[in-house]
């Protein structure tokens, strides 16, 4: 009997860190990896997807599929029964590692009629649909917040990076002492851009007009699972993303913290990033997610401030 382990990530710039701290955690025996090329979309159907297909191909009877969390391998209702349904025909059991459906035995069948057990089944599409509803508003939160950016007369999304076909002409400019910030105003970037486009340049040039501010360093702090479990959900920048992904999850009762190391900066990024959770908008707050977040506040309330 083999054990078979997925793994998922929805973007590129995502890794599977967490993922292998929570397998790694549960001391799987032997196990057989399947992982889905980077940026593979929950929106496909886990039965189309190329190495989950796989997976069912090598399975056999009795064999146990294994995942950090169920939204790595479905999202909505359907998906679940549908998947479901194939391990049940294939005798596959599952076992989810983390989160809400981590305690349940979502392949328990009636042992006479073998069919998906009630309870087993509501609860199922219970989950599924709280977490699709969590999505949703989710959505409906940043789609106000971006109408309310713009009418302040700022721009929502990630900053534009240096184009291709500019990049060439913006590295001669910084060797010929053009500073970045003249740079960024120049091609309607941000500074980070620039920097990234001369990086391997940085270290050797002198006489730069701008002072470069020291490196942060990085610290580490706990963050509320509530707080964690809704900026999964969110859209996040890179570095954000890859904090999260890279936290170690530290289980507290019926709870967890995540332990998330990045610099300040990405921190009070990640704090802005959850303010939904206050309310607003005509959504009203979840009083066990309000104090989640105004602990997770606090803790990055103590971290040194930003300097002029």
């Amino acid at each position: 009997m083999a054990n078979l382990v997925y793994k998922r990530v929805s973007t590129d710039q995502q890794s599977t860190a967490r993922q292998n701290l929570v397998l790694d955690e549960a001391g799987i025996e032997d196990p057989v990896v399947f992982e889905e090329d980077p940026g593979t979309s929950s929106r496909l159907h886990p039965l189309q997807r190329p190495k989950f297909r796989e997976l069912l191909t090598y399975a056999r009877p009795g064999d146990t599929v294994h995942i950090s969390e169920m939204f790595r391998l479905v999202r909505g209702t359907g998906h679940i029964l549908d998947v479901l349904d194939v391990l049940h025909r294939d005798q596959v059991a599952l076992r989810i590692h983390d989160g809400a459906f981590s305690a349940m035995d979502l392949t328990a069948r009636h042992p006479r009629t073998g069919e998906l057990l009630p309870t087993v089944k509501f609860m199922v599409q219970t989950l599924a649909a709280a977490g699709e509803l969590q999505r949703d508003l989710q959505r409906e939160l940043t789609y106000d917040g971006l109408r309310a950016a713009e009418a302040k007369g700022s721009k929502g999304g990630r900053r534009p990076a240096v184009r291709a076909d500019k990049t060439d002409a913006v590295r001669t400019a910084y060797l010929e002492n053009r500073s970045i910030a003249a740079l960024a105003r120049d091609h309607g970037v941000s500074r980070g851009a620039i920097r990234t486009a001369v990086a391997d340049l940085l270290p050797d040039h002198t006489g730069v007009e701008e002072d470069i501010p020291a490196p942060e360093l990085l610290v580490t702090l706990d963050m509320p699972g509530k707080v964690a479990d809704f900026l999964r959900s969110a859209d996040l920048e890179p570095a954000e993303r890859a904090a999260l992904d890279e936290g170690a999850t530290v289980r507290r009762g019926q709870g967890y913290t995540l332990r998330v190391t990045a610099v300040p900066a990405v921190h009070r990024q990640l704090l802005d990033r959850c303010q939904p959770l206050d309310g607003g908008q005509g959504v009203p707050a979840v009083p066990a997610q309000r104090k989640a977040r105004r602990e997770y506040e606090n803790r990055v309330s103590t971290l040194a401030p930003i300097g002029p």
